[in-house]
């Protein structure tokens, strides 16, 4: 799986591992949330596009992100899951990394969902966010989840 960084280019997912370490390592008496994002866009095929957002609270943040295609979805609800279940492989892989680099407990983690209470996607509001917290995960919808709707959502073009 390769990622994207835009300040350090290509990475593997090892690699974000390794830079997201070295991040909070740096400075660790500060406070993080690491967030978990995915939005996709259609056209003759749909781009799904994950982002891990790495927020050093009241520092700034680094981001990375991942493209892949997929055949042309149309059902909008079948798209939602679809993000929803890239965001969840992602951050259980993520969590799994956290806990034996023992960062777990310093880190809140948060799965950002691209649905709101306005618009089509109202309606899945209880199942997604249900997926999400039975994980044992924190689920934002939007205006809170911008690590969907605003950094992924910029890399689906």
């Amino acid at each position: 799986m390769l990622f994207t960084s835009p300040s350090l280019g290509p990475l593997s997912l090892d690699q974000v591992f390794a830079d997201i370490n070295k991040y909070i390592t740096e400075k660790p008496l500060e406070k993080y949330k690491i967030i978990v994002g995915t939005d996709s866009m259609c056209k003759n095929h749909t781009t799904f596009v994950t982002a891990i957002i790495v927020h050093r609270q009241g520092k700034g943040a680094r981001y990375y992100f991942h493209k892949e295609k997929e055949k042309h979805i149309n059902s909008l609800r079948q798209r939602i899951f679809y993000e929803t279940s890239l965001s969840l492989q992602l951050t259980c892989h993520l969590k799994d990394f956290l806990a034996t680099s023992g960062l777990l407990e310093k880190v809140k983690l948060e799965v950002h969902v691209d649905i709101g209470n306005t618009g089509d996607t109202r309606n899945l509001i209880r199942e997604i966010v249900g997926m999400v917290t039975g994980s044992g995960l924190v689920a934002k919808i939007k205006p809170e989840s911008f690590g969907a709707s605003k950094v992924a959502d910029r890399h689906t073009r």
